[in-house]
């Protein structure tokens, strides 16, 4: 109970309200109970969730290019302390023409209205998925 109980906290302070400065677009952990106003649901990882039925997902969209390379995950390997290097290729990965293409069309979603990214992360903060989220507003 305690890690649903992190993880419902790390995702409520996670996720984004509509501001001036951008769509609305939330970070959740796909293992997360699905919400009223999560809007439009897209799972942003590269590889299936562990553990995950399809049909448990409830997501609407599964957009891979939007994900960083393997290559550069693997590199990653969630170690905050590359948090910052790992961002700066990101953003060289997602000037790609398919990544370019992904993250117009999650523009596109959240100006239709409330957009969730999913991803199985189980650390949102130093995850892809923040971003990804910027680079959707703008501002990355």
């Amino acid at each position: 109970m305690a890690s649903k109980k992190a993880s419902a906290r790390a995702s409520a302070r996670s996720s984004s309200r509509p501001s001036a400065t951008g769509p609305a677009v939330r970070i959740r952990r796909v293992y997360d109970t699905p919400e009223p106003d999560d809007g439009t649901r897209v799972l942003v990882d590269r590889v299936w969730p562990r553990g995950l039925a399809k049909a448990d997902a409830h997501l609407d969209e599964w957009t891979k290019d939007a994900a960083p390379s393997t290559e550069l995950r693997r590199w990653y390997g969630h170690d905050p302390d590359r948090f910052p290097e790992f961002t700066r290729r990101y953003h060289a990965e997602l000037a790609d023409p398919d990544r370019r293409a992904a993250v117009d069309h999650l523009r596109t979603l959240a100006a239709a209205g409330p957009l969730t990214l999913l991803t199985a992360v189980k650390d949102l903060d130093h995850g892809h998925v923040q971003v990804l989220a910027e680079a959707i507003r703008g501002h990355g």
